[in-house]
This record gives structure tokens, sequence and C-alpha cells, in this order.
């Protein structure tokens, strides 16, 4: 039996920018397709920090965000908190080292992701209070993220020991050596295992 769709292939309204990497859909029933990531794909590699998301929540001060995020391998992902509100993280496409961090910096965990059916882990849930910052290890990582409204810049927190991301070279050096503390941390553990 041949089913029907009341939104054939393309027939997303567009995409109403909130600023260059923040994106609404004014449909009553927000769908993503294909050509949506294709589209925040497009969007992402023409901006600076190499990222983009389409908010699927209708506005900042709803109670419940729920975002697809696309990042280029090459974005810089600042470590940083949430206070008073956890996350979800579910990855739809490409592969990353989410790295969990202890007040310190020092490294408390690495969740090796990708999608469904890659034998690594396709979602986690992150309580509140605990820094993590995303190595992203293919070329595009596209994923969908839950957590608390309203949007207050307040709620996320960032640490002394991580650059801001204003100085390339400190980025590139930070990430590097997050990097190979990341791939020990995970030799460690497979060894163990």
């Amino acid at each position: 039996m041949a089913s029907s769709s009341s939104n054939s292939a393309g027939a997303h309204p567009p995409l109403r920018a909130q600023n260059p990497e923040v994106y609404y859909s004014d449909a009553a029933i927000v769908t993503a397709d294909d050509g949506v990531i294709a589209e925040l794909k497009r969007i992402a590699a023409n901006n600076p920090r190499l990222r983009s998301r389409l908010c699927t929540h209708p506005d900042p001060s709803s109670s419940l965000h729920e975002m697809l995020i696309v990042h280029h391998r090459d974005a810089y992902v600042r470590p940083h908190k949430h206070l008073g509100k956890p996350e979800s993280f579910h990855v739809i496409e490409g592969t990353a080292r989410v790295v969990v961090f202890e007040d310190d910096g020092k490294i408390r965990d690495v969740l090796d992701m990708a999608p469904y059916g890659q034998g690594k882990l396709c979602y986690y849930r992150m309580p509140d209070q605990v820094f993590h910052s995303i190595l992203i290890t293919s070329e595009w990582l596209v994923f969908h993220e839950t957590t608390a409204g309203p949007f207050d810049p307040s709620r996320t927190e960032f640490p002394d020991w991580a650059p801001d991301g204003s100085d390339a070279d400190a980025v590139r050096s930070f990430t590097a050596n997050v990097a190979t503390f990341a791939a020990t941390h995970q030799n460690k553990h497979s060894q163990r295992t």
C-alpha cells in the first residue's frame, strides 16, 4: 500500500536566520531530510566557526530546546559545562570523541561516538555541571541535541584552562594535546576491557 505525505521532498519552508549560525523553521511540523542537512553544511562551511544549527523549537524562550547541529572537522568546541540543565546528544552522521573533563582540566572520560550500527556510542545524556568538548574525527558531524530552555548564555560556564577560540594557534595546540591525551585514555580503557 502506498503512503502519502503532505510534505514531499524539497517542500520545506525556508530556514529563518536568528544569526549566521542559528536557524529556525516556520513549519508547523519541523522536518529534516538530506536537503536540510546539506543546507546546514553549506551554511556551516561559510561561517568562520564552521558550524550551524536548525532549532526545531519555536524560539529561544522555549522551555525545551531541540536542535540539529552541524560542525565541520575544524570547528572548535570550547570545553564548557551547563548550569542547571542536562543535555542529550544523538549522532546522525559522522564520528567524534566527546571528551569529559574534571573541573581542573584532567580528562575524566572519552566517549567514542558514531551513528547507530557502527559499534560505538550513538547517544549520551550529560548531566549539568560537567565540563565537556567534542573532537570531530570525520569531515562533518551532524547530531541532534536536546536541552532545557530558555536560552540564557549565563547558564554555560567556560574554564580558564582552555582557550576561548580567539587565538587559532592556541586552539590548535590545545586540541592537539587533548586529542593525544584522549587517544591515550581510550587505549588504556580498551586494554582493560
